[in-house]
């Protein structure tokens, strides 16, 4: 055996050389990895005793990736395409053995190999338009020649991958094996002592030229995924690159595949993903707690609640085999309950996302009761009944008395004080906030609010259990909103403020929507419910909610909200009497009538969010900025491409954010606007807002 590099080593078996890298935790195709790969390339090549060239990984999977923490910084080492061309236009048989995955910068160099064997539970794919970009060393000029152009479009835009018996019934790999080190050498031989021939996946002209009769093809796919990928750039650009597959030769399809990736690679977009993909991992990290810091044993659940909340947040135990018991305070509810939990997971079935015989194995982890009683034996209890403080309170005393004593007991509000509900018991240090969004069982975000005496056994065993039950999650401290709904309040507030001063609700949502989110505020409403909270016998038509409220408005529930909508497609429209409606109001308070610009919309909307996630940050309820930003890209739709509220804000220069936020301030007042004392600090350190650290 001889060392390559630091990460690779390169070993002789017989005839056949094995080029092994070994760079954990995933083998990425660092600096180091490519040079290694280089060197056992030419070394084996120059070594007349070697016959086939095998490369394949060591640890628990192949090389998954290109390393992206490179990404922006000097070149170091060779570039990828020419570790690609030495594998390729190697004159001995080169063989790649995958095992875990070979995705990205991975697939491509195995591309490369003459020949590919996996094992059956390998997995190989293209994600990189998930971080606002292309596969940019090959990838979308060979893989359109094995599976032709409707597979590789699929394939690169969604950034799915696909598994060893799919890429072996398309042709990307040749071979399904035991063991990728010892089958990959096994096939080399073979290679060696049939004389197969050294396939280029370069060379390949049939499914091309067969793609070349359908140019039609691709605007169809266009179409076919527009409302999906709304607003993001790189699925336009790795179409694009497909299209150059299919109309110019190899050479010029790299060309222009190189040139579409340096667009995406240098853009704002790109930059974007690939930050927020760190900051979703980070913010897994708890740096107050220790990572050895033992966690409750949670293998039972009890759900107070199964409505639209408490069902969800059941689905999401009994989805990964963790049985729940799930109490309501009468039969009629508790029944409307689980046949609504069946009719979602039968429609999964019938959708094909859900196995049909999972629909009677996930129900049958449902224990339904009308006895809280029953929740004596769980290990977590998780409270979802309505948002009322003193209801919660009266809740979390009476599973004082029934829990056992190491119980984790949570709180599902999104807006009350955790601390408060805790002290309702003997045990607060046993007291967590669970905040799921809803619907809960397809939400990805679970913001975990910890109390003044959570302890840090709660927090790690509950971090670790958003994790088992597929949420991400970020920790939180306790204010009223936390971090989502306390940032959406000061939207909320200026939506209000400027539909009164003359913008309508069409206006305010469609330059939301534009930005990227998935509906504005008064169709979010409307989709919620405008009398949630609302009640008839105390209202009095001070407010434009209560006024539409009292006219028999509920939003989509009804048809009628701040648009009506279409039974049966649900599509709104406008109303003119609500628009009147508001005029009317305002006008009655005094405030002037005027034209507000879509421009003054999107910044009085969005700012104060920015500077309230500032006064977040600088009061320690959020651990770092970019949680903020993993908080509002998961739980309200915040768009991945602009990297979430603080890491826009210094898109567009800090400076001139609070120079927009001091002007507001002075022209509309309001708490809101009162820009955060952390601004004076950003400014004064040069630091960019979405790397502040709380504390700092």
């Amino acid at each position: 055996m001889s060392e390559l590099s630091e990460s690779v080593h390169l070993e002789k078996r017989g005839e056949v050389a094995l080029v092994i890298v070994d760079n954990p935790p995933v083998n990425a195709l660092s600096h180091h990895v490519r040079q290694g790969i280089l060197d056992g390339i030419d070394a084996a090549v120059a070594d007349d005793e070697v016959k086939a060239i095998v490369l394949t990984c060591r640890g628990r999977t192949f090389i998954a990736g290109a390393d992206i923490s490179e990404f922006g910084k000097p070149p170091q080492g060779p570039p990828l395409p020419q570790v690609q061309a030495a594998m390729e236009n190697s004159p001995k048989p080169v063989v790649a053995g995958i095992h875990g995955t070979a995705l990205g910068g991975g697939f491509e160099v195995a591309m490369c190999a003459h020949y590919r064997v996996a094992v059956g539970s390998a997995r190989f794919g293209f994600p990189e338009v998930k971080l606002g970009l292309l596969p940019g060393a090959g990838g979308t000029q060979r893989l359109p020649r094995v599976v032709g152009a409707a597979k590789a479009l699929k394939m690169v835009t969604s950034g799915d991958p696909i598994g060893a018996d799919e890429a072996l019934a398309d042709g990307l790999i040749d071979e399904i094996v035991v063991d990728h080190e010892a089958g990959a050498v096994a096939f080399a031989e073979r290679a060696v002592a049939e004389g197969l021939p050294l396939k280029r996946l370069r060379d390949l002209e049939d499914k091309v030229t067969a793609d070349r009769a359908n140019p039609g093809q691709f605007d169809e796919f266009r179409a076919s995924i527009a409302r999906k990928t709304r607003g993001f750039i790189a699925p336009e650009y790795n179409i694009q690159c497909i299209e150059a597959a299919v109309d110019l030769d190899f050479d010029a399809g790299i060309a222009r595949e190189q040139e579409l990736f340096r667009e995406l690679v240098t853009g704002t977009q790109s930059a974007a993903q690939r930050y927020y993909f760190f900051a979703e991992r980070e913010a897994a990290k708890v740096p107050d707690v220790p990572r050895d810091t033992p966690q409750l044993d949670i293998q039972t659940c009890g759900v107070l609640g199964a409505g639209t909340m408490g069902g969800g947040i059941a689905m999401n135990f009994a989805n990964v085999g963790i049985p729940v018991t799930i109490v309501e305070r009468d039969q009629a509810s508790l029944d409307h309950g689980l046949s609504v939990i069946r009719k979602n997971y039968e429609r999964s079935a019938a959708r094909g996302s859900l196995p049909a015989d999972q629909v009677e194995k996930r129900m049958a982890l449902i224990t339904p009761s009308l006895d809280r009683g029953d929740f004596a034996q769980s290990d977590i209890v998780i409270e979802a009944v309505f948002e009322e403080l003193e209801l919660k309170r009266s809740v979390f005393a009476d599973l004082d008395s029934i829990c056992k004593q190491d119980a984790l007991l949570a709180t599902n509000t999104s807006a009350l004080d955790v601390n408060v509900i805790a002290a309702s018991t003997a045990r607060p240090e046993s007291v967590i906030g669970m905040h799921f969004f809803s619907p809960a069982n397809v939400m990805k975000l679970l913001e975990v609010v910890r109390g003044d005496k959570t302890s840090d056994q709660i927090i790690a065993t509950t971090m670790a259990l958003a994790k088992r039950i597929n949420k991400i999650a970020v920790l939180v401290g306790v204010c009223h909103g936390f971090v989502g709904n306390r940032m959406l309040f000061m939207r909320g507030i200026e939506a209000d403020r400027m539909i009164l001063e003359g913008a309508t609700p069409a206006q305010v949502d469609r330059v939301i929507y534009d930005f990227g989110f998935p509906m504005g505020p008064f169709a979010m409403s409307d989709l919620a419910g405008l009398d949630i909270g609302w009640k008839e016998e105390t209202s009095t038509s001070s407010t434009v909610r209560e006024l539409m409220c009292e006219s028999g408005r509920r939003g989509q529930k009804n048809g009628r909200g701040y648009y009506t909508y279409d039974p049966e497609t649900r599509v709104a429209t406008p109303d003119p009497e609500v628009e009147q409606m508001i005029r009317d109001f305002g006008v009655g308070k005094g405030i002037e009538q005027r034209e507000v610009t879509d421009a003054e919309v999107l910044d009085r909307c969005l700012l104060p969010m920015v500077n309230e996630g500032a006064k977040i940050l600088d009061e320690g309820i959020a651990i770092r900025a970019s949680d903020i930003d993993v908080v509002w890209i998961n739980g309200y739709g915040w768009p991945v491409y602009t990297g979430g509220p603080m890491f826009w804000a210094d898109t567009l220069g800090v400076d001139a954010v609070v120079d927009k936020i001091e002007s507001y301030h002075a022209d509309l007042g309001g708490d809101h606007w009162a820009p955060a004392a952390l601004w004076s600090k950003v400014r004064d350190s040069g630091t960019p807002l979405h790397t502040v650290t709380s504390g700092t």
